[in-house]
């Protein structure tokens, strides 16, 4: 199965699928297990083969083991590839330090990322958030130099305010923004989705089944060494009540031949043109169902079910994307 649906990330920005990879998952997280590199290179190369040429990584994913994964499958063919490398997150031993947004640091992270992909450019380079240790200025001042001297094509930001992404892009357009949606976080529809839109940006959304909840596959209680219980909406009651929002999307997963998994991904898909499901997989098997996901679609019924389900307030609790 093929993915030929090709979209512009953001009005100026470059033709890529309409559904990206996210390799993060390849490598190992917050300390998990590294999944079998042959299965995942296979897997990058398979998913350029059927059209898929957006591969989102960053420098910290497995200290800098992913993007080593993805350079090694891409070599022999850098024109089929759209490499975007997120930035600026400190990790010690799978464990969180803070963020290091100066000048130099990322000039200095650049260079490893450009030498650990084997490329020239980063097609599209990112602050992986934005905090108030350094001025917005100097981040996207010193990615708009990278731009100028040729080791990046274009800009992006990921995690940040409605605010924010004005401010960023007032100082150099542009082109995306990688941000946590799905049926059950939408926050964002209030704010930062408007204004992406407003200003010609193109939304690249992970988190589809927002982790795990919307895959039909989770069950109360979680074990008790299931990362996800660190987050409300993954204990107690509210686990519970979330889940039988769950069943409504499983019941209509089910009238209509997919999976609950594909359902969120194609729901995220049918929210605009301009917004791209950034879809993560670390095996082949799961690239025709991914891919077909993109395709399906809901009638008016069906949408008008799913949003009044999972309308804002509606998924009790807060995860990591509800800062």
């Amino acid at each position: 199965m093929e993915n030929n649906i090709k979209i512009n990330l953001g009005h100026n920005g470059p033709l890529v699928s309409k559904l990206g990879l996210g390799c993060m998952r390849m490598s190992s997280v917050w300390g998990g297990p590294v999944n079998d590199e042959t299965e995942s290179i296979a897997t990058i190369r398979a998913a350029l083969d059927s059209g898929i040429n957006f591969l989102n990584t960053g420098d910290f994913y497995g200290a800098g083991h992913n993007e080593l994964l993805v350079g090694n499958a891409i070599k022999g063919r850098r024109d089929d590839a759209f490499i975007s490398v997120k930035f600026g997150a400190i990790f010690d031993k799978g464990q969180w330090l803070g963020l290091d947004l100066r000048p130099i640091a990322i000039r200095n992270f650049i260079n490893y990322s450009l030498v650990r992909l084997g490329i020239e450019t980063i097609d599209l380079y990112q602050p992986c958030r934005i905090d108030d240790s350094v001025p917005m200025e100097d981040i996207i001042g010193t990615v708009a130099d990278l731009i100028a001297e040729g080791k990046v094509r274009y800009l992006g930001v990921s995690e940040i305010t409605a605010d924010q992404l004005r401010k960023a892009n007032s100082i150099y357009p542009v082109t995306a923004l990688e941000i946590g949606y799905s049926l059950a976080d939408r926050q964002i529809e209030q704010d930062l989705l408007p204004t992406a839109k407003e200003l010609g940006i193109g939304v690249v959304a992970f988190a589809n089944t927002a982790e795990g909840l919307l895959t039909g596959e989770m069950h109360s209680p979680l074990a008790a060494d299931d990362y996800h219980g660190h987050f409300s909406r993954f204990q107690g009651d509210n686990l519970i009540k979330n889940l039988e929002k769950v069943d409504v999307l499983k019941s209509l997963a089910k009238e209509k031949g997919y999976s609950p998994t594909q359902l969120a991904i194609a729901w995220v898909n049918a929210q605009g043109g301009h917004i791209m499901p950034l879809v993560s997989m670390s095996r082949r098997s799961r690239l025709p169902e991914n891919i077909q996901a993109v395709g399906i679609q809901f009638d008016e019924k069906e949408m008008e079910l799913l949003n009044s389900t999972f309308a804002q307030g509606q998924i009790l609790g807060s995860t990591y994307l509800q800062r």
